[in-house]
């Protein structure tokens, strides 16, 4: 099972530049949690400093009763053994085949015999859907296949927390979706605690339980999905919907000039678009931090706007899920070749 990380008041800069300050959330044990923001707002340093790669100024990372800015060498290189990382372009050494990869960290870290590293490498190239590509070279499989490579590698030691910097980036939409739904389906097998980075507006609508958004070196605000999905905050309104207008622009933020054109003008961010319904593991039962769509407005005591459940083709979602639920769980018979590579 996965492990809750606390970050409180975090704060990185390099020299005089301030990344991000005073940056608090909790990812809750188990979960997937999504972290967005413009570029350039720091997205894959929070990823390091979590990891203890880069050491903040201040703040702390709790994991369990460790600080992780506070340990000593030797515990953190210890502690570092609780992550597995995927990093952008799966980071493959590209002389080693497949299997050599995803050997890699257990002939590097652990003591086992071959045979077991056998074993739990074939377990993993398995589970992500690689069996039959041991010998290949990362040059000789696409993308698609060097993430998911990249994942087996980052699995194989049993990880309680699992970092994804951007595991899209250079996929089409159709193998973006697999890959979604990859990690939902690892999620719901090992419960394991996910923070995914991403550009991919689908993937932060439909994929985790929370979502964060880094804006102005700040966390512009950290919680569970429906709950930024219907939020009327502007950068979060503006960047979860993929709009031009808003406080976001070129660079990172409007100057104050642009902000008062766009107000002059009296533009209309019009209503919110629906909010789409979790993805479901492939077997078809529901996750632990999985709820009916609506349940947390409802929970909270918060009222969504109207139609923020029903899709363009005019489903209601809180009316659909308990069938679509039900459909998912019955078997369907695999496509001839196991999909798209």
């Amino acid at each position: 099972m996965g492990v809750e990380i606390r970050v409180e008041g975090l704060t990185k800069r390099f020299g005089r530049q301030t990344i991000w300050q005073d940056v608090s959330l909790t990812l809750p044990a188990g979960e997937i949690s999504v972290l967005l923001g413009p570029s350039g707002t720091g997205k894959s340093v929070f990823l390091k400093t979590l990891v203890g790669l880069l050491k903040p100024e201040a703040g702390h990372i709790w994991i369990g009763d460790r600080d992780l800015t506070r340990l000593p060498e030797a515990d953190l290189y210890e502690t570092r053994k609780l992550f597995g990382v995927l990093f952008q372009d799966g980071a493959l050494f590209g002389s080693m085949s497949l299997f050599d990869n995803i050997a890699f960290p257990l002939r590097e870290h652990t003591k086992k015999k071959e045979g077991v590293i056998k074993n739990i490498v074939m377990e993993k190239m398995e589970l992500v859907g690689l069996l039959g590509a041991e010998a290949k070279l990362p040059g000789e499989i696409s993308g698609g296949m060097r993430k998911r490579a990249g994942l087996a590698r980052a699995l194989v030691l049993d990880p309680e927390i699992i970092l994804c910097d951007e595991p899209d980036s250079g996929l089409d939409p159709v193998r973006t979706a697999y890959l979604n739904q990859l990690i939902v389906d690892l999620n719901a097998r090992i419960g394991a605690t996910f923070l995914i980075v991403t550009h991919d507006i689908n993937s932060a609508r439909t994929v985790p339980d929370h979502i964060g958004l880094l804006f102005q070196r700040h966390l512009a605000m950290f919680g569970p999905r429906e709950m930024l999905l219907s939020s009327d905050e502007p950068v979060v309104r503006q960047f979860l919907n993929a709009r031009k207008h808003g406080p976001i622009g070129m660079s990172e933020e409007k100057d104050l000039s642009e902000l008062e054109a766009e107000a002059k003008m009296g533009h209309d961010p019009g209503r919110l678009p629906p909010i789409p319904p979790q993805l479901m593991p492939s077997d078809g039962r529901a996750r632990l931090a999985q709820a009916a769509p609506g349940a947390w407005l409802k929970a909270n005591g918060i009222q969504a706007p109207p139609g923020s459940f029903i899709d363009d083709a005019g489903v209601n979602w809180t009316e659909e899920w308990p069938r679509y639920v039900a459909a998912q769980q019955q078997p369907v018979a695999a496509p001839p070749g196991g999909g798209p590579q």
